[in-house]
């Protein structure tokens, strides 16, 4: 009767597991449910799982929830669909089937799995995993009978109820305490036992039986409940903890870095265990088919004989070069090399793996495109596209946009490292060189680097926890871990610099110390570290420009002739093949011109014309003319002024060597120029000689309650006509001059903070009149035009009227930002935190663009626009034009140039090829041109 009724149960779940959605897919033995296109569904680890088997390499058996019951489970109160249970066993039947064990088995090999999350796109360390699942008191003594291996058992035993503990029941660390306190039990067991600290895989069957003991009773301390034995309530409460931390405090911290959206959710993923930890002919490991660092063509990681896998990635063991494997485990290292080719080829990307040899033998437990530093990124994409693995344009998408400015980033100066003391070395985990103050706690580390203090975050190792403060840190050193290690991953990924398992280093949590190399360094302290060498320095170390830097802008034929400027140089070439927009830059000399040219700038989009009177002694010609009482006094003071603008635009037109400038008249609130302490005030009253009170009384009277809102921009030229007149002058006689002797010019004269039609008219028709007298008056000839800033939300809604005057609009998004939000981006530090947190800002709006709210009146004012004007000019020229989300969607809106910092030009001219090659509008042909020759165009352009 009882197996009767075990059958009908049994009938009724498998026939419950096929009605309604399928939110199990399953994979093994060369069959999948799913296939590799599938990340929407399965996420990134259970779509490639599915496509690995398919292709025929070693999967152990499994399955995975879909993220749609992470969807679900978020909508029903933390509650999993009617149906995933039958399916749940479904799977597990598959995979019994496959492998040839039972779950809870407690008489013969009990079938043990891992339980991972996988997100859409990678999320390295940010959510839980939980392995040896289905282990309790009567299967862990059923497993050490079947491998003949009470040690191995043990191991595994105590293991699971770690990460179960962690994981599912809470057992964290409090706060205040910085170890974990499962590793505190450990580290106490070991030395209250031998005396020193040992690495677990010397702990004996029977050190391992007590740590299960101590874990089990940490467990009922800490949640007042015991262990769970039943594996399937194991199994459900993994699966509700993975999908629990899709929302944890890591996991929000990094989607909102990386702008990945919550409502993606993650899939769950469910495999039958294979065991690196059985003996010294096992060992797991992390990969990548090529070196993630700097791009090297070589099979790169780490892994640990008799070792799991979460001993690698978690760094609290430092692990061996994956090439060691030829000597400890040589058929599986021949193995992984094939493997590695077959993946390549597949994947026509670098991959990033883990594996686990279990007696001999390899499995493949995962694999994804590895995360990559700038440097790596860009090798990978010139060596594939030579080995025709994929095409010019898929190499240029191969170079993330916001990673492109690591390039760029400055390297220690030779002669300075010459003179500081080596103190410690590691393993080069993140390239660059980063000097900074010290902290060995990720929120102290955070709270510093929010002070304005460069940071350096200080671990034995790290882990998903310290996110905030590998965030805040310029660079990131640990005593302990790999290549592989979760600092190593993490900080490739953000471009930190970083130096793992720095073993001569002494790190104190208690005492807030670092010692090395003899020294002993406190919080706070400096320390220097150099991710591409490993080593670490004592001390704060001068930095010089990176080898494109300098054979970009100062021609330095010995880094022309690196690969990586020449790699460079190839990929802006491309870039300027595919995109359809162009970029220029905001610049104010003829210096920032030059750099902004050399990296590509088409020309300027901003010239801060107020930045020029902060110049020598010229500030005190301004301010004589804003103290003036009348316009006479007020002309005299400009006539003062008009050598030294005419004198910078004239270098600034020479620098462009015919590009287009566009120069905006003058915009901040005057009192901005005037001195405001009383000892200023005296001082210039003397220089002017006229009395301090008079400036104290004008000083009150230009006082604005809120500048950003006041008295400025078009708003002073109507008031006070004559700034606009003389400005104007400036620039064409400069155009003038350049005409004379021959160099080609072409000014755009951009009025700002135009709201109504009027506005900009009337200063129009000053810009007309003094450009045709300067015209008949030195008798040349210039084409100009003349447009306006969209900064304020009237002007966008109404930019129809404002176009019948404009010849170009150039969206000023910062304030633009500004005026829609109603907030002042120097006042929001002090909320700007819970914004994003609580999801209202997706992302800091004035770093990218609002394109739901800005974006719309920018959407208006280039539909109105260009009703009007059908030639209208369209660009933008607020800091969102060196990011690389905003450049997306000013492609979108058919911009015709982005404007930003010149060191931002190349971000920018690389966001815009993206944009073009993803809508299609770039061109399929190959460039012709060759690295050499692409090279030496380059260094003819530094040149000149």
């Amino acid at each position: 009767m009882a197996t009767r009724k075990k059958t009908a149960k049994k009938a009724a779940r498998k026939a419950a597991s096929t009605k309604g959605p399928k939110y199990v897919y399953t994979w093994g033995n060369g069959k999948a449910d799913g296939h590799g296109k599938m990340k929407e569904l399965l996420g990134g680890k259970g779509a490639n799982l599915a496509e690995m088997t398919l292709i025929g390499l070693p999967v152990p058996a499994g399955f995975t929830i879909t993220t749609e019951v992470c969807t679900y489970y978020y909508a029903h109160k933390r509650t999993y669909p009617s149906t995933l249970r039958a399916q749940m066993e479904a799977g597990i039947a598959n995979m019994e089937k496959i492998m040839g064990y039972k779950f809870g088995d407690s008489e013969g090999f009990p079938l043990l799995v891992a339980v991972r999350s996988g997100a859409r796109d990678s999320m390295p360390g940010m959510m839980d995993t939980v392995l040896n699942l289905g282990l309790n008191d009567k299967t862990v003594e059923a497993l050490s009978k079947a491998t003949d291996n009470e040690r191995f058992a043990w191991d595994c035993y105590r293991r699971f109820i770690q990460m179960y503990g962690d994981v599912v029941l809470g057992v964290q660390k409090r706060e205040g305490e910085d170890h974990e306190p499962f590793e505190e039990v450990i580290e106490s067991f070991k030395h209250e036992t031998y005396g020193k600290d040992i690495v677990d895989s010397d702990l004996t069957a029977e050190d391992n039986k007590e740590l299960v003991a101590r874990f089990k009773k940490l467990v009922k301390d800490r949640t007042g409940q015991g262990f769970p034995e039943d594996p399937w309530e194991q199994l459900e409460g993994a699966a509700g903890a993975v999908f629990s931390s899709w929302m944890n405090d890591r996991a929000i911290v990094y989607r909102r870095k990386y702008g990945i959206p919550a409502a993606w959710g993650t899939a769950v993923n469910v495999q039958a265990m294979v065991f690196g930890n059985t003996g010294t002919n096992s060992g797991s490991g992390v990969a990548f088919t090529r070196n993630p660092a700097n791009g090297e063509n070589e099979l790169y990681g780490e892994f640990l004989v008799n070792a799991q896998g979460e001993d690698v990635v978690a760094g609290v063991r430092t692990p061996d070069p994956v090439s060691g494997m030829e000597q400890a485990l040589p058929q599986a290292y021949k193995d992984l090399l094939k493997v590695r080719k077959i993946l390549e080829k597949h994947f026509t990307d670098v991959q990033d793996v883990e594996f686990t040899i279990q007696d001999g033998k390899l499995f493949m437990l995962q694999t994804r495109n590895g995360k990559r530093t700038a440097a790596a990124a860009l090798k990978f994409s010139m060596d594939m596209n030579k080995e025709k693995l994929i095409d010019w344009q898929t190499a240029v998408l191969r170079n993330p946009a916001d990673q492109l400015d690591q390039l760029l980033a400055p390297v220690f100066d030779a002669a300075e490292l010459k003179k500081t003391p080596e103190i410690a070395k590691g393993l080069p985990a993140g390239p660059g060189a980063a000097s900074g103050k010290i902290y060995l706690n990720a929120d102290r580390a955070a709270a510093a680097a929010n002070k304005g203090e460069v940071v350096l975050l200080v671990r034995v190792e790290t882990s998903p926890e310290d996110l905030r403060g590998m965030i805040a840190a310029e660079g990131i050193l640990t005593s302990r871990g790999g290549v592989s290690s979760h600092a190593a991953l993490v900080a490739r990924q953000m471009g930190k610099v970083c130096i793992c398992g720095a073993s001569g280093i002494e790190i104190d949590y208690d005492k807030k110390t670092v010692k090395a190399g003899g020294q002993s360094f406190k919080e706070g302290d400096y320390l220097s570290i150099d991710g591409t060498t490993g080593i670490v320095y004592g001390g704060q170390v001068a930095t010089e420009p990176s080898e494109i830097i300098t054979g970009l802008i100062n021609g330095k034929k010995s880094s022309q002739n690196t690969e990586k400027f020449q790699h460079f140089v190839q990929l802006m070439d491309w870039c300027a093949k595919a995109t359809r927009m162009g970029v220029r830059t905001n610049a104010d000399t003829p210096e920032q011109v030059k750099t902004a040219v050399a990296f590509g700038a088409e020309g300027i989009g901003l010239t801060r014309t107020e930045h020029m009177f902060f110049e020598g002694d010229r500030i005190d010609a301004m301010r004589e003319m804003i103290l003036a009482d009348n316009e006479t006094n007020r002309r005299k003071a400009l006539k003062k002024l008009l050598p030294h603008q005419r004198k910078d635009f004239f270098g600034i037109f020479k620098a462009l060597e015919g590009k287009p400038a566009t120069i905006r008249l003058l915009d901040p609130p005057l009192h901005e120029f005037l001195p405001h302490t009383k000892e200023q005030q005296l001082d210039l009253a003397n220089k002017i000689g006229i009395p301090v009170e008079t400036i104290m009384q004008r000083v009150h009277e230009l006082h604005e309650f809120n500048p950003m809102l006041g008295h400025r921009g078009c708003r002073l030229a109507i008031s006070y006509p004559e700034i606009a007149e003389m400005q104007a002058q400036a620039i064409f006689e400069a155009a003038a001059q350049c005409v004379k002797k021959g160099i080609e010019v072409k000014p755009e004269v951009m009025v700002p903070l135009v709201g109504y039609a009027r506005e900009l008219e009337l200063q129009v028709e000053i810009i007309h009149r003094i450009a045709a007298e300067v015209k008949e008056k030195k008798g040349v000839e210039f084409d100009y035009l003349v447009g306006t800033m969209i900064e304020v939300p009237r002007g966008a809604v109404t930019a129809d009227e404002i176009a019948a005057h404009a010849q170009f609009f150039s969206f000023g998004t910062n304030d633009l930002t500004q005026t829609a939000l109603g907030v002042s981006r120097d006042d929001m530090g002090s909320f700007l935190n819970s914004y994003t947190e609580n999801d209202i800002y997706p992302r800091n709006p004035f770093a990218s663009l609002d394109t739901t709210g800005v974006g719309q009146l920018m959407e208006i004012a280039a539909a109105k626009g260009r009703e009007v004007r059908p030639d209208i000019k369209l660009g933008i020229c607020g800091e969102h034009g060196g990011d690389p989300d905003s450049v997306k969607f000013c492609h979108k809106l058919g911009l015709a140039y982005v404007s930003c910092s010149p060191y931002r030009v190349p971000v920018a001219r690389l966001a815009a090829a993206h944009a073009a090659i993803n809508d299609g509008s770039a061109p399929k042909a190959a460039k012709k041109a060759t690295k050499k020759k692409s090279a030496k165009k380059a260094a003819k352009r530094a040149k000149k």
